[in-house]
Protein backbone atom coordinates (compact mmCIF):
# COMPACT_ATOMS: atom_id res chain seq x y z
CA UNK A 1 0.00 0.00 0.00
CA UNK A 2 3.05 2.31 -0.18
CA UNK A 3 2.52 3.09 3.69
CA UNK A 4 5.60 3.61 5.73
CA UNK A 5 5.70 0.46 8.35
CA UNK A 6 7.27 2.76 10.76
CA UNK A 7 5.90 5.88 11.17
CA UNK A 8 2.79 5.32 8.90
CA UNK A 9 4.01 7.85 6.09
CA UNK A 10 1.64 7.36 3.06
CA UNK A 11 4.29 7.55 -0.19
CA UNK A 12 2.91 8.13 -3.79
CA UNK A 13 0.83 5.62 -5.77
CA UNK A 14 1.25 4.78 -8.95
CA UNK A 15 -3.11 4.69 -10.51
CA UNK A 16 -2.48 1.37 -11.51
CA UNK A 17 -1.94 -0.03 -7.76
CA UNK A 18 -4.31 2.21 -6.33
CA UNK A 19 -6.73 0.36 -9.39
CA UNK A 20 -5.60 -3.56 -7.88
CA UNK A 21 -6.36 -1.72 -3.63
CA UNK A 22 -9.44 -0.52 -5.08
CA UNK A 23 -10.89 -2.57 -7.46
CA UNK A 24 -12.14 -6.41 -7.08
CA UNK A 25 -9.98 -8.59 -9.19
CA UNK A 26 -10.64 -9.65 -12.56
CA UNK A 27 -13.62 -6.64 -12.51
CA UNK A 28 -11.97 -3.86 -13.95
CA UNK A 29 -12.48 -2.64 -17.26
CA UNK A 30 -10.64 0.14 -18.75
CA UNK A 31 -12.54 3.06 -20.88
CA UNK A 32 -10.67 4.99 -23.51
CA UNK A 33 -7.53 3.57 -22.62
CA UNK A 34 -6.16 5.09 -26.96
CA UNK A 35 -7.12 8.62 -26.37
CA UNK A 36 -3.51 10.56 -26.38
CA UNK A 37 -2.82 14.01 -26.41
CA UNK A 38 -1.76 15.67 -29.41
CA UNK A 39 0.08 19.31 -29.52
CA UNK A 40 -2.60 21.48 -30.45
CA UNK A 41 -1.36 24.94 -29.34
CA UNK A 42 2.00 23.75 -30.89
CA UNK A 43 3.94 24.45 -27.83
CA UNK A 44 7.13 25.44 -28.13
CA UNK A 45 9.58 26.95 -24.84
CA UNK A 46 12.94 28.41 -25.24
CA UNK A 47 13.54 26.89 -21.47
CA UNK A 48 12.46 23.57 -22.25
CA UNK A 49 14.88 21.40 -24.65
CA UNK A 50 12.70 18.98 -25.70
CA UNK A 51 9.21 19.35 -27.65
CA UNK A 52 6.04 18.49 -25.88
CA UNK A 53 5.10 15.44 -28.28
CA UNK A 54 8.73 14.36 -27.35
CA UNK A 55 7.73 14.63 -23.98
CA UNK A 56 4.73 12.99 -23.76
CA UNK A 57 6.51 9.65 -25.91
CA UNK A 58 8.50 9.92 -22.99
CA UNK A 59 6.28 9.75 -20.33
CA UNK A 60 4.68 6.53 -22.20
CA UNK A 61 7.47 4.67 -22.16
CA UNK A 62 8.34 5.47 -18.34
CA UNK A 63 4.90 5.05 -17.32
CA UNK A 64 3.38 2.30 -19.23
CA UNK A 65 0.25 4.68 -19.54
CA UNK A 66 -0.74 6.88 -22.09
CA UNK A 67 -1.86 9.77 -20.56
CA UNK A 68 -2.36 11.34 -17.05
CA UNK A 69 -5.84 9.33 -15.71
CA UNK A 70 -6.98 5.91 -16.12
CA UNK A 71 -10.77 5.42 -16.44
CA UNK A 72 -13.35 2.31 -16.21
CA UNK A 73 -16.04 0.87 -13.90
CA UNK A 74 -15.07 -2.06 -11.65
CA UNK A 75 -16.85 -3.62 -8.61
CA UNK A 76 -15.29 -2.87 -5.46
CA UNK A 77 -16.42 -5.03 -2.71
CA UNK A 78 -18.83 -6.54 -5.60
CA UNK A 79 -20.63 -3.09 -5.95
CA UNK A 80 -20.55 -1.80 -9.58
CA UNK A 81 -18.57 1.63 -9.67
CA UNK A 82 -17.22 4.17 -12.12
CA UNK A 83 -13.35 5.12 -10.88
CA UNK A 84 -10.94 7.88 -12.25
CA UNK A 85 -7.49 7.46 -10.78
CA UNK A 86 -5.00 10.37 -11.98
CA UNK A 87 -1.07 9.60 -11.88
CA UNK A 88 1.50 11.99 -10.42
CA UNK A 89 3.84 9.92 -12.17
CA UNK A 90 2.53 11.43 -15.51
CA UNK A 91 3.82 14.27 -16.21
CA UNK A 92 2.74 15.68 -12.59
CA UNK A 93 -0.99 14.40 -12.77
CA UNK A 94 -1.28 17.86 -15.04
CA UNK A 95 -4.83 18.22 -16.68
CA UNK A 96 -4.62 18.37 -20.56
CA UNK A 97 -7.39 18.12 -22.96
CA UNK A 98 -7.38 13.99 -23.03
CA UNK A 99 -7.69 14.03 -19.04
CA UNK A 100 -10.63 16.52 -19.14
CA UNK A 101 -11.94 14.31 -21.52
CA UNK A 102 -11.59 11.08 -20.18
CA UNK A 103 -13.38 12.23 -17.30
CA UNK A 104 -16.02 13.95 -18.57
CA UNK A 105 -16.64 10.60 -20.70
CA UNK A 106 -16.60 8.90 -17.17
CA UNK A 107 -19.12 10.80 -15.60
CA UNK A 108 -21.28 10.87 -18.23
CA UNK A 109 -20.90 6.82 -18.60
CA UNK A 110 -21.99 6.56 -15.09
CA UNK A 111 -24.92 8.67 -15.67
CA UNK A 112 -25.81 6.81 -18.11
CA UNK A 113 -25.37 3.73 -16.14
CA UNK A 114 -26.13 4.76 -12.91
CA UNK A 115 -23.40 4.14 -11.03
CA UNK A 116 -21.35 5.85 -8.07
CA UNK A 117 -18.61 8.00 -9.23
CA UNK A 118 -15.33 7.71 -7.54
CA UNK A 119 -12.30 10.38 -8.36
CA UNK A 120 -8.84 10.07 -7.04
CA UNK A 121 -6.94 13.03 -7.58
CA UNK A 122 -3.18 13.69 -7.38
CA UNK A 123 -2.42 16.51 -9.77
CA UNK A 124 -0.26 19.30 -10.24
CA UNK A 125 -3.13 21.22 -12.38
CA UNK A 126 -4.01 22.49 -15.72
CA UNK A 127 -1.10 21.45 -18.51
CA UNK A 128 0.40 24.58 -19.79
CA UNK A 129 1.56 23.38 -22.63
CA UNK A 130 -2.08 23.28 -23.67
CA UNK A 131 -2.75 26.74 -22.42
CA UNK A 132 -6.45 27.78 -22.34
CA UNK A 133 -7.48 24.43 -24.01
CA UNK A 134 -6.80 22.71 -20.23
CA UNK A 135 -8.15 25.98 -18.30
CA UNK A 136 -11.66 24.46 -20.44
CA UNK A 137 -11.51 20.95 -18.82
CA UNK A 138 -12.66 22.44 -15.25
CA UNK A 139 -16.07 24.01 -16.84
CA UNK A 140 -16.36 20.74 -18.77
CA UNK A 141 -16.09 18.49 -15.96
CA UNK A 142 -18.26 20.43 -14.20
CA UNK A 143 -21.03 20.68 -16.03
CA UNK A 144 -20.91 17.24 -16.21
CA UNK A 145 -20.73 16.33 -12.77
CA UNK A 146 -23.64 19.07 -12.07
CA UNK A 147 -25.51 16.95 -14.81
CA UNK A 148 -24.83 13.47 -12.93
CA UNK A 149 -25.23 14.81 -9.27
CA UNK A 150 -27.92 17.56 -9.85
CA UNK A 151 -30.17 16.70 -12.37
CA UNK A 152 -29.94 12.70 -12.27
CA UNK A 153 -29.24 12.59 -7.88
CA UNK A 154 -25.78 10.24 -8.60
CA UNK A 155 -23.51 9.84 -5.78
CA UNK A 156 -19.85 10.84 -6.21
CA UNK A 157 -16.75 10.69 -3.77
CA UNK A 158 -13.63 12.92 -4.21
CA UNK A 159 -10.73 11.30 -2.75
CA UNK A 160 -7.47 14.18 -2.44
CA UNK A 161 -4.07 12.51 -2.22
CA UNK A 162 -0.62 13.92 -2.46
CA UNK A 163 -0.40 16.57 -4.03
CA UNK A 164 -3.72 17.91 -4.93
CA UNK A 165 -3.47 21.49 -6.51
CA UNK A 166 -4.70 24.15 -9.03
CA UNK A 167 -7.05 23.40 -11.73
CA UNK A 168 -7.87 19.98 -9.93
CA UNK A 169 -8.29 21.64 -6.58
CA UNK A 170 -10.91 24.48 -8.17
CA UNK A 171 -12.61 22.36 -9.95
CA UNK A 172 -13.77 18.35 -9.86
CA UNK A 173 -11.36 17.93 -6.57
CA UNK A 174 -13.79 19.66 -4.78
CA UNK A 175 -17.18 18.73 -5.55
CA UNK A 176 -17.52 15.68 -4.27
CA UNK A 177 -20.74 14.98 -2.18
CA UNK A 178 -18.43 13.25 0.00
CA UNK A 179 -14.40 14.30 -0.20
CA UNK A 180 -11.74 12.01 1.42
CA UNK A 181 -8.61 13.17 2.18
CA UNK A 182 -5.38 10.85 2.70
CA UNK A 183 -3.03 11.38 5.61
CA UNK A 184 -0.71 14.03 5.58
CA UNK A 185 -1.97 14.97 1.77
CA UNK A 186 -0.32 18.21 -0.07
CA UNK A 187 -3.81 20.25 -0.64
CA UNK A 188 -3.57 23.50 -2.17
CA UNK A 189 -4.65 25.82 -5.34
CA UNK A 190 -1.34 28.08 -5.66
CA UNK A 191 1.97 26.40 -4.16
CA UNK A 192 3.06 28.03 -0.77
CA UNK A 193 6.28 29.21 -3.21
CA UNK A 194 4.12 30.73 -5.38
CA UNK A 195 1.88 32.52 -2.75
CA UNK A 196 4.62 34.32 -0.74
CA UNK A 197 6.04 35.45 -4.09
CA UNK A 198 2.85 36.82 -5.49
CA UNK A 199 1.10 38.82 -1.74
CA UNK A 200 4.80 39.09 -0.65
CA UNK A 201 4.12 37.17 2.62
CA UNK A 202 4.99 34.23 4.57
CA UNK A 203 2.40 31.49 4.81
CA UNK A 204 2.69 29.30 7.93
CA UNK A 205 4.56 25.60 7.69
CA UNK A 206 1.70 22.73 7.65
CA UNK A 207 -1.14 25.19 6.83
CA UNK A 208 -1.56 23.13 3.50
CA UNK A 209 -1.69 19.61 4.46
CA UNK A 210 -4.87 17.24 4.87
CA UNK A 211 -4.97 17.53 8.67
CA UNK A 212 -4.64 21.67 9.06
CA UNK A 213 -7.20 21.83 6.21
CA UNK A 214 -9.61 19.42 7.79
CA UNK A 215 -10.12 21.73 10.83
CA UNK A 216 -10.76 24.70 8.59
CA UNK A 217 -13.65 22.30 7.53
CA UNK A 218 -12.82 21.89 3.83
CA UNK A 219 -13.37 18.17 3.78
CA UNK A 220 -15.29 15.20 5.29
CA UNK A 221 -13.01 13.15 6.32
CA UNK A 222 -9.46 11.92 6.49
CA UNK A 223 -9.01 7.99 5.42
CA UNK A 224 -5.90 5.75 5.62
CA UNK A 225 -5.58 3.68 2.80
CA UNK A 226 -5.82 0.56 4.74
CA UNK A 227 -9.27 0.46 5.66
CA UNK A 228 -10.44 3.23 2.16
CA UNK A 229 -11.56 0.41 -0.02
CA UNK A 230 -14.30 -0.81 3.32
CA UNK A 231 -15.26 2.85 4.05
CA UNK A 232 -16.22 3.31 0.87
CA UNK A 233 -18.16 0.35 0.21
CA UNK A 234 -19.97 1.41 3.69
CA UNK A 235 -20.63 4.95 1.64
CA UNK A 236 -22.05 3.06 -0.84
CA UNK A 237 -24.59 1.29 0.48
CA UNK A 238 -25.54 4.00 2.52
CA UNK A 239 -26.81 5.53 -0.54
CA UNK A 240 -28.50 2.56 -1.71
CA UNK A 241 -25.47 1.38 -4.23
CA UNK A 242 -25.49 -2.45 -3.22
CA UNK A 243 -23.38 -5.58 -4.68
CA UNK A 244 -24.39 -7.67 -6.88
Amino acid sequence: MNICEHCGYHLKMSSSDRIELSIDPGTWNPMDEDMVSMDPIEFHSEEESESYKNRMDSYQRKTGLTEAVQTGTGQLNGIPVAIGIMDFQFMGGSMGSVVGEKITRLVEHAGNQLLPLILVCASGGARMQEGSLSLMQMAKIFFSLYEYQKNKRLFYVSILTSPTTGGVTASFGMLGDIIIAEPDAYIAFAGKRVIEQTLNTTIPEGSQVAEYLFQKGLFDSIVPRNPLKGVLSELFQLHAFFPL
